[in-house]
């Protein structure tokens, strides 16, 4: 068991499993709110975890209904309570990139300058690759400096097809 699993095992209170047009979701919850959106099959997905099985939860089915606007081009920006587990470098990344707006995209190194660590790119790099909730923190709208689509714990295809889709939202 990894210790990201570990993590989310102690701090969860329900999980789910949805569809959606670009693959199943896990979607797991602590008593503070989302924890984790993971892809199934993307790098860093914490794996089956020891938490109960709510898809009637509230926060859980509130979260599934913004995927599914999210999806269908009609929600731009999500708006549910969060409560990442990671560093506080981490957790100051993924703020940022919540700042990014949908249909536009930035670099590694805007992001970096933007939370006061230009020297720091790498760092922000590894951040975005261990970002606990693909979508809802936009980690898709980071591009390498030439606007290359670079690396995406959730494949490279699937950043294509969502810049594709809030492009055309």
């Amino acid at each position: 068991m990894s210790h990201l699993t570990d993590m989310l095992n102690a701090a969860c209170t329900a999980q789910t499993i949805i569809d959606t047009p670009m693959g199943r979701v896990r979607l797991a919850r602590t008593a503070r709110g989302l924890a984790g959106l993971w892809f199934e099959g993307q790098k860093h997905h914490p794996g089956e975890l020891a938490v109960p099985q709510r898809p009637d939860d509230e926060l859980l089915r509130e979260a599934a209904s913004q995927l599914q606007r999210y999806f269908a081009g009609t929600l731009t920006r999500f708006d549910l309570p969060l409560d990442l587990q990671g560093t506080p470098f981490q957790r100051s990344v993924w703020q940022a990139l919540r700042r990014i707006p949908s249909g536009r995209t930035c670099s590694y190194g805007e992001l970096a300058r933007s939370i006061g660590a230009p020297a720091a790119v790498r760092a922000v790099g590894a951040a975005i690759g261990r970002n606990p909730a693909s979508l809802v923190v936009p980690c898709h709208r980071v591009l390498g400096t030439d606007g290359a689509l670079t690396g995406y714990a959730g494949g490279v295809d699937r950043k294509r097809a969502l810049l594709a889709l809030e492009a055309r939202a």
